[in-house]
């Protein structure tokens, strides 16, 4: 797989008082981005269940560059900013853009997979690992530690 790209059009229910895209929107889209990369990777959300095991954010960090308004596209890209040896943790790095090619935002995430009975972190199945080191790495990309046990 290689960066993985969505487009989306900003909603009413993605704006504030202002009429531009709200900071949880961002979020938002950033994570539905994510869920549709792991689905075309393989993973829809009933293979996660049948494997009793999910994604789980563990960490974000968003910097704002510009705004978008109600009825604009965007365009957000996914790509690999770091993976642990065992699959364990990952971290993606999303771009956001305006239609005419204007940076909206970076977003950062730090993510896992957290097994659904237990609680806890868990190392994924090897094909759900290759998910991720098949997606495009970014010029930072970095390793991250394993999952202690």
């Amino acid at each position: 797989m290689s960066a993985f790209v969505r487009h989306f059009t900003i909603r009413w229910s993605d704006v504030d008082a202002n009429g531009h895209m709200r900071n949880t929107a961002y979020s938002e889209i950033c994570s539905d981005t994510r869920v549709a990369m792991l689905a075309a990777g393989g993973f829809a959300w009933s293979r996660f269940e049948s494997l009793g095991l999910g994604p789980v954010l563990l960490r974000e960090n968003i910097v704002y560059q510009r705004e978008a308004g109600l009825g604009e596209d965007v365009r957000v890209d996914a790509k690999a900013a770091g993976l642990s040896p065992d699959g364990a943790r990952w971290a993606i790095r999303h771009r956001l853009w305006k239609q005419d090619g204007v940076r909206m935002a970076r977003v950062a995430v730090l993510c896992g997979w957290i097994d659904f009975t237990t609680r806890r972190l868990v190392v994924p199945p090897p094909e759900l690992a290759r998910v991720l080191e098949d997606l495009d790495r970014t010029g930072s990309f970095v390793e991250l530690p394993p999952l202690r046990r």
